[in-house]
Formats: C-alpha cells, sequence, structure tokens
C-alpha cells in the first residue's frame, strides 16, 4: 500500500521480512515479498511495463532508490533474457498455427467482398475445385509429370511425360476427415498439372449438417453424387478414395460408371456387394483394442437407440492414426476432425457387375497403419481383387500427413496406365 510495491523476480519466492520502522502503511508486510508469477504468464512480459515497478520498500531515501534501480534493471536483464527463449520456443507453434489458419482460410470458399460469400452455402457447397486449372497443350492426350532426382542437388525436377486419360482427380476423405486433409496431395497433382478437386462429405469439413441427422450413404455421400451430376457429358476423373470414402466412391461408382476412368483406393472400405463398412471393421474389431479405445459412440437418441455417431478420442488421435505424421498435421486434424455418421457404416452396399465391376480399380496399402492394419486390407483385397495393388512403406493410417511424396508418385503412376483396349 502507499508507496510500496510487490517486487517480481524468477528466483527467489520469498525474503525475510524486515522490520517496519519508516515504512509507509501496509509496507511491513508486503515490502519482501517476491512472487514467480510472471514466469507462469508470458504475456506479462513486457520491458515496456518494468519502470513502473519498484523493488524498494519506500520511495523516501536516496539509498532505497539506488537499490531499487540496480534491483530493477537485474529483473530487466533476467526477464529479457527469459523473453528472448520464450520467444524462440514459440516461434515453431507460430508458424505452424499460421500454415493451419492459412490453410483453413484458402479452403473456403470466398470472393474479394467477403469472407463467405452470399451465394455459398455451407450445407451444399461442399466441393474445393482446383485453383489451377488444367493446361491445355497439343499432342494427343494430356501432358503430367513425374519428379525423378536432380543429381547436382538430390533435389527434384519435373519431367514431361504423355498418355493420361484424364487429367482430373476427385478426392474423397475418410470417416471423420474433410477436404482440409488433402492439402499436401492437392499441392503435389497440380504441380504435375492436374485438375484437382477435394469433396466435403455430408457433415464433414465446411458442410453444416449435423453427424448425427445423417441416416444413409446416400445422404452422406449427396456431395459427391451432386459433383458427378454436374460433370459434362464426355468428362471423365479419376476417383481417390481414403479410410470410409471407400464405401462412398462405391455408391458413386454404381451411380456414374461412365464417369469414372479409375478408383484409387487408399487404405479404404472396399467393399463387395452385400457387405457394409460395419461388416468389414468387425472381422478384426477383437484383434484391435487399440480402436476399442480410441472410439466414442454417440447417442443422440438415447442409449437404448443404437448410436448416431462415433467420435475419437483426441488423447488417442497420434497412435490409432497419425504415428507416422508431423506434428502440424496432428495438431491440424485435432481440431478439424468431426463425428463419423453410424447408420451409413452399417449400410449393406449393393452394387452390380455391369456398373461398378466396369471401372479399373487399384489398391494403395498403408504398411504402419493401426486404423486399418494390414491383414484387413489384404483381406479386402483378397475377396475383391483390384487391378493392382501399390504399397506406401512407412505411412500410417494418413499417409497424405506421413509419405505424401510416395502417395503422390502413386497417383500419377496410375494416371499413366494405359486405356484397355476394347
Amino acid at each position: 500500500m502507499g508507496n510500496s510495491f510487490t517486487c517480481i523476480s524468477h528466483e527467489e519466492e520469498q525474503r525475510p521480512k524486515k522490520s517496519s520502522g519508516g515504512r509507509g502503511k501496509g509496507g511491513g508486510s508486503n515490502s519482501g515479498k517476491y512472487i514467480r508469477r510472471l514466469s507462469l504468464i508470458p504475456s506479462f512480459r513486457k520491458r515496456t511495463l518494468l519502470p513502473s515497478l519498484s523493488c524498494s520498500g519506500s520511495s523516501s531515501t536516496s539509498s532505497s532508490k539506488k537499490g531499487g534501480i540496480k534491483a530493477k534493471k537485474k529483473i530487466r536483464e533476467r526477464l529479457h533474457q527469459d523473453h528472448h527463449g520464450h520467444d524462440k520456443d514459440s516461434h515453431i507453434i507460430q508458424e505452424q498455427t499460421l500454415a493451419a489458419t492459412n490453410l483453413l482460410f484458402n479452403q473456403t470458399p470466398r470472393s474479394s467482398n467477403s469472407v463467405v460469400p452470399p451465394n455459398f452455402r455451407r450445407s451444399t457447397s461442399v466441393v474445393y475445385p482446383s485453383t489451377q486449372p488444367a493446361s491445355s497443350g497439343g499432342g494427343s492426350g494430356p501432358a503430367s509429370a513425374v519428379q525423378t532426382p536432380k543429381k547436382s542437388t538430390g533435389g527434384f525436377e519435373m519431367k514431361k511425360v504423355e498418355g493420361s486419360e484424364t487429367k482430373r482427380f476427385v478426392l474423397v476423405h475418410g470417416g471423420g476427415f474433410g477436404a482440409w486433409c488433402w492439402y499436401k496431395t492437392i499441392t503435389l497433382l497440380e504441380k504435375h498439372g492436374f485438375q484437382v478437386d477435394a469433396v466435403d462429405l455430408t457433415g464433414s469439413g465446411v458442410s453444416s449438417i449435423d453427424t448425427n441427422n445423417i441416416t444413409s450413404l446416400a445422404h452422406y455421400s449427396k456431395p459427391l453424387l451432386h459433383f458427378f451430376e454436374s460433370l459434362k457429358a464426355n468428362e471423365k476423373v479419376i476417383l481417390v478414395g481414403h479410410d470410409f470414402g471407400g464405401a462412398c466412391m462405391s455408391y458413386a461408382m454404381e451411380m456414374f460408371p461412365t464417369k469414372i476412368s479409375k478408383a484409387v483406393f487408399i487404405s479404404a472400405a472396399m467393399l463387395a456387394n452385400g457387405q457394409s463398412t460395419l461388416d468389414l471393421f468387425n472381422q478384426q474389431l477383437g484383434s484391435n483394442d487399440l480402436m476399442q479405445q480410441a472410439q466414442i459412440f454417440l447417442y443422440a437418441n438415447g442409449k437404448k437407440n443404437p448410436p448416431t455417431a462415433v467420435d475419437f478420442d483426441r488423447s488417442l488421435l497420434r497412435d490409432f492414426l497419425f504415428n507416422q505424421s508431423p506434428p502440424k498435421d496432428l495438431a491440424l486434424a485435432s481440431v478439424s476432425m468431426r463425428p463419423i455418421p453410424f447408420a451409413p457404416v452399417g449400410e449393406k452396399l449393393h452394387v452390380s457387375e455391369k456398373n461398378y465391376g466396369s471401372i479399373r480399380r487399384f489398391y494403395i496399402k498403408t504398411m504402419e497403419d493401426y486404423a486399418v492394419p494390414v491383414p484387413l486390407q489384404e483381406a479386402m483385397i483378397k475377396s475383391n481383387p483390384p487391378e493392382q495393388v501399390f504399397e506406401v512403406k512407412g505411412s500410417d493410417h494418413a499417409p497424405f500427413f506421413s509419405r505424401p511424396q510416395s502417395l503422390n508418385r502413386i497417383l500419377v503412376e496410375i494416371s499413366q496406365i494405359p486405356s484397355r483396349k476394347s
């Protein structure tokens, strides 16, 4: 009180009390106390505030003033050193935060006048088109590129090749994910000259639909179906799906067989006719304790009724899904993932050899995957054989995070596989 101030220090919590004689009111009880609070509240570490602090019990004598100035100088030096160290520690976090923020901002459709234009309806406009249009070159077929090592620097250079049947990829995310998870794949494919579209399924990404209200695979896949309806009559795409997105892919393949050149399943549910994703995962549920620990069932209609959605325990995301992925991608997923609708997971898929069977299928195995283990991937491949199988070594369940370059090379290679001769 009065002219007494509390001095903030990083080293001492409390010094012995001195006599209160000659002090201002209340000076005897507080003048000798030192508190470590500043080290716990970095936002207060501003050198502009230090001149207002006094470490003396009173300003009545010249000796106490000198002592206060010396103590204040020492505190300023200590705080400056600590603040400099804190800046170093927070620099990486700031970069990662800015990267994730820029990603989400750039992924959100917007106009020059507003972040969300008036004609953008979050519940239906859920396709992120490529920002780079397909280049129109000469020749009989569109050109793409593959990355080959550059001997001089150890980097990569672009090598043009011919023969892609189509230059357009459509990416379908897995359960709980959104179009945001493809940001590395989109960038790499665009650098190869492809046009890329990433779809947000209903209740995912920017969709405003409540996941608990999704009652069918058709409802969940609606944005993907709408995308195919909007394609030109003779336009074809390479359809790529991850995880539960494989079931949505298969549903679209049955409905739009003439618009899909190739279908690529990345550690995805590649279902046989009459099979559901729930049937598939029940095969290995007993042997996957981590899955049971990570899953959180949601009951919007009460626990007497079936669950309406499945969420993930955020504390187990790294171990379950992202055991090989960079920390920044784990952080992005932690704040972006949404629950998976349960009804579509339990719905049996009905496909025909005429439609679904007419499309060339390829499977990409993820070899360090704990969510869809390799034995389960191999069981799907055996029961519903694709044309060709690829492997991404060292990849967790999210190769677009953990091994983006390897995944990209495989996708480009698949795009170059020649068309079947009729």
